[in-house]
């Protein structure tokens, strides 16, 4: 079965209109030194060690409405977003903002 050993994965990455991302995925492989394996509501969720500081406390909700269906993400720590709601800054990363 394909889907056994699957995790999500939660991240970010440089870009966006506000200097920094979010990053959702499956993952597969976990690397020992750079990964975080943790289970949140029964889900097993990989995390990269040098993320975790930024999206600490983070909550991701998945709704529907008429227009479709969609991940929100609440983070704490984001001090400043893009109005497209997939770009984000905090206090101490400020990244390199782009255009959305």
């Amino acid at each position: 079965d394909e889907s056994e050993g699957v995790r999500f994965r939660f991240g970010i990455k440089g870009g966006g209109c506000s200097g920094l991302s979010y990053s959702l995925g499956f993952e597969y492989d976990i690397n020992q030194e750079l990964d975080t394996l943790d289970e949140i509501n029964d889900i097993p969720v990989v995390l990269f060690n040098q993320d975790i500081p930024i999206i600490e406390g983070t909550k991701i909700d998945f709704k529907q409405n008429m227009m479709g269906g969609g991940f929100t993400i609440n983070n704490p720590n984001a001090v400043m977003s893009c109005g497209c709601g997939s770009s984000f800054r905090t206090e101490e990363t400020v990244g390199a903002p782009e255009k959305c």
